[in-house]
């Protein structure tokens, strides 16, 4: 199982803050963006992979946990 993580507005526009999807060899994070997440296809929406930033070609293990979030600011 890969476990999907919501932060923010998109928690919000996805109506949830996880969801559990089943594993599929050669998987990555932009094939679970585009096809279980399609809120987060926004341009700066950032992704994490065990908690590491990543880009769409990163591939996805069975166990993992992805992160979706938009971009953060501080001051």
């Amino acid at each position: 199982m890969i476990r999907v993580l919501f932060f923010a507005r998109l928690r919000e526009q996805m109506g949830t803050s996880t969801r559990e999807l089943p594993f599929e060899p050669g998987l990555t994070v932009g094939a679970i963006r585009q096809t279980y997440a399609p809120h987060t296809t926004a341009p700066l929406v950032q992704a994490a992979l065990n908690q590491e930033r990543v880009d769409d070609a990163a591939l996805v293990n069975d166990g993992d946990e992805i992160a979706f979030f938009p971009p953060v600011t501080g001051g």
